[in-house]
């Protein structure tokens, strides 16, 4: 009986010590979360019903800020273009994305390469460099202007017109589109090879292969890649920042740009507040249905079950 309880005791001495060494390594994140994520979120939360310029101490308005929206135009302007540029960039990032990734599956020389390089793109598309570099391509005097001069086109106003210009920053994001290529890549490779050999003896072609075997299979990184970019695209600020500013006529004025100049240019934080959580509210219902509707047209293999 003596015995046990002292196997009890070390156990007990043991699992505590264990308990201090693993909040130890979770320690860093732990206290990264809390100041930098929670914090953030409940004190935008209560700023949110606030109006607070940074120099003085907040004051609770209530439900002003969200009424204020409501009539603001730049807001529902913001809205519009945020709404135009999620529907022209997700869709077609995704689409070319499957596009390089099905080519890259193919056995071809030198594939690694291609693979390394078209890589490239999403990690210095983000990058101030680069949103600059392509804002000096598009220009009057710039390096699309001249290559279509040489075929007898007249140069283009990109930054002049609200469409062209929502088309540089739409083509830079799908320019970016090195790791939702990978996820796809790394789905293609999961296919089993017997389906399209079993599908060639009926005489399937691969358009018929791609669309009834490799589409259905790869729904769950469809998925996937779907809601990342979705969530990626409502946050978009770096493209229309640096390249158009907003421009022209606030043809680029996404919502998120909106809320950094009334953050850091008017100082309106409470009113800042408000539109980010109206924009979290948007995401996550549009996150929701994604969640939703998935069980329509994702299928998983588990058990041939459909999600």
């Amino acid at each position: 009986m003596e015995k046990d309880n002292a196997v009890k005791k070390v156990q007990k001495a043991s699992f505590k010590q264990d308990k201090w060494i693993g909040l130890a390594y979770i320690a860093p994140w732990l206290i990264g979360f809390l100041v930098f994520t929670l914090y953030p979120i409940v004190a935008s939360f209560y700023l949110s019903f606030t109006e607070y310029n940074l120099m003085s101490a907040p004051i609770f308005v209530g439900l002003e800020n969200f009424q204020r929206l409501i009539a603001d135009k730049d807001f529902i302007k913001a809205l519009t273009v945020t709404g135009k540029y999620v529907i022209f960039v997700v869709p077609l990032k995704l689409a070319f994305s499957l596009f390089v990734a099905s080519i890259l599956n193919m056995n071809l020389k030198g594939i690694n390469y291609f693979r390394t390089a078209y890589y490239i793109p999403s990690i210095l598309g983000s990058n101030v460099a680069i949103a600059i570099l392509w804002k000096f391509l598009f220009s009057t005097d710039g390096l699309i202007n001249q290559v279509l001069g040489v075929v007898n086109i007249a140069p283009v106003s990109w930054f002049g017109q609200a469409t062209p210009a929502m088309f540089t920053i739409v083509l830079l994001r799908v320019w970016e589109f090195g790791s939702t290529m990978v996820i796809f890549l790394a789905a293609l490779k999961e296919v089993p090879g017997e389906l399209y050999e079993a599908a060639s003896v009926d005489g399937s072609t691969k358009m018929r292969n791609f669309v009834n075997i490799t589409l259905p299979i790869i729904t769950p990184v469809i998925f996937f890649n779907f809601v990342m970019q979705l969530v990626h695209a409502f946050q978009e600020f770096t493209a229309p920042y640096l390249i158009t500013s907003g421009g022209p006529m606030k043809g680029t004025y996404l919502l998120p740009m909106m809320i950094y100049e009334n953050t850091f240019k008017y100082y309106n934080m409470g009113y800042a507040s408000a539109m980010s959580w109206i924009l979290f509210i948007i995401i996550m219902v549009f996150t929701l249905i994604t969640f939703k509707s998935s069980k329509y047209w994702v299928f998983y293999n588990d058990n041939g079950g459909e999600s």
